[in-house]
């Protein structure tokens, strides 16, 4: 075997180790290391697509494609699969990287439902591109990362969408009560690839790179069995659009600076806080002349708007009025959590109900992490005791009328003259979800008791 093969085949023996074969040589992996090419530094040098094939920067990006899982693109292979094709055709891959002839497939076109109604477009890159996105993320990232303006919260290490939020909220404390809310029409699907690629060349030298992220934005997209061009836009789906999205933001994020402006971002929302609407609506006219002059994009006219924060969502919260504003969570995020509660508890006969309790522990687990940074804690009182609510009206529904429905309160500890009354009663169940006879019968402990979380407010620090 010659030298620069089995070098190759060093890098891969995290697969084999993570599969439980038998490592290779430890003095091997040493060999490997001290035979890839030096490189200046990666700020400035001309070898980044070097650094992208490094064996350790492969082996975080195969546990962060492992780790994100996500399914197969045009060319099914899954997950899973990846290692042992990565074992078997790496050498080849690699070649094809360094020499600058890498193409990578069409991306799968998948739609998922919006939350306010509409399709969102998501492209799907097969595994192994997601896997060389990764890699190259895992070295642009932390050299771009850290000259992002510090208005920008989305998709960055260390930054959160709660964070975003508090600083709105602070803004609007210090007496700018009017929001420009500013939404990009179909940002991701609208990027102009020229003028980003203008951006991204300003900050890598390596032509072999840039053409790899020229390629992944134009490698088309595959739709009812058809490959269509992708002559803008950066599909969300793959690791490197977010990166790819703040660097052509950023942009915007300098404008609003020099200007003096107060403002948040998270990926293509952003919202500038003034004081007055007069001068709301003249920085909506100059942002958005800026906007669709200078990044060829559009403005959304009917999401965007100059409104106070109370009437306004910002990443699923809004704020109350007064001199203290507090975080709540929007109208909207209530209607489709509610939504997504009755989905859940959609009453059928038999139902079990510890399955049910189970599916919705698991959605509020995830829903209070998140809405649980909310400072209103009665909403979130009044949304658990409607979901306890649904639950004994689903009860109510199962049990047929009359004896039945008698016996199961008396069963439950409900006195005989008020389970009587009730089982006598001619209310709907959601009427009776709230009855005494019902409280009692399955009371607050009873669910707790089955795993029932109850929404709270998150301590903060």
């Amino acid at each position: 075997m010659g030298i620069k093969r089995q070098n190759i085949q060093m890098e891969l023996a995290f697969m084999t180790e993570r599969r439980g074969e038998a490592p290779m040589a430890a003095t091997e992996g040493t060999e490997l290391l001290t035979s890839l090419p030096e490189t200046e530094s990666p700020a400035e040098g001309a070898q980044l697509m070097e650094e992208v094939c490094r064996p350790e920067n492969l082996k975080a990006a195969l546990k962060a494609v492992r780790r994100n899982k996500g399914g197969p693109g045009i060319d099914g292979m899954t997950v899973g699969q990846l290692p042992v094709h990565l074992k078997q055709h790496w050498l080849a891959i690699r070649e094809r990287l360094l020499a600058g002839s890498y193409k990578p497939q069409p991306v799968k076109r998948v739609e998922i439902p919006k939350p306010g109604g509409g399709v969102r477009k998501l492209g799907i890159p097969t595994v192994l591109d997601r896997f060389i996105q990764q890699a190259v993320l895992q070295v642009l990232q932390p050299q771009w990362d850290p000259t992002f303006s510090a208005h920008s919260f989305g998709f960055r290490p260390r930054r959160s969408a709660h964070q975003a939020v508090a600083r709105a909220q602070e803004y609007i404390r210090q007496g700018n009560r009017i929001v420009v809310d500013l939404d990009l029409e179909k940002f991701f699907d609208r990027v102009n690839h020229d003028i980003l690629m203008s951006r991204v060349a300003k900050r890598i030298r390596d032509k072999r790179l840039l053409k790899l992220i020229r390629s992944y934005l134009t490698s088309g997209v595959m739709e009812n069995g058809l490959v269509g061009p992708t002559d803008e836009g950066t599909p969300q789906g793959g690791p490197l659009s977010p990166l790819l999205s703040n660097l052509m933001l950023d942009d915007l994020d300098r404008e609003l600076e020099q200007r003096g402006h107060f403002f948040v971002r998270f990926a293509d929302d952003s919202n500038i806080y003034v004081k007055s609407e007069r001068a709301g609506e003249r920085v909506m006219a100059s942002v958005s002349r800026f906007i669709t002059t200078k990044l060829k994009l559009s403005i959304n006219r009917e999401k965007s708007a100059v409104a106070r924060p109370q009437e306004r969502k910002f990443l699923g919260f809004s704020f109350t009025g007064g001199q203290k504003p507090r975080r709540r969570v929007a109208p909207q995020s209530v209607k489709r959590f509610k939504e997504r509660i009755r989905e859940i508890t959609r009453w059928t006969k038999g139902m079990d109900v510890k399955r049910v309790v189970g599916k919705l522990a698991v959605y509020l687990q995830g829903w209070q992490s998140y809405y649980g940074f909310c400072e209103t804690p009665t909403v979130l009182e009044e949304l658990s005791g409607w979901i306890r609510r649904r639950l004994r009206s689903a009860f109510w529904r199962q049990w047929k009328r009359g004896r039945k429905r008698y016996e199961e309160l008396r069963k439950r500890g409900v006195e005989a003259d008020l389970a009587a009354q009730s089982a006598g009663s001619e209310l709907s169940p959601w009427r009776l979800g709230r009855s005494p006879a019902m409280h009692i019968a399955f009371s607050n402990a009873y669910f707790i008791k089955l795993g029932l979380p109850t929404l709270k407010v998150r301590p903060t620090a």
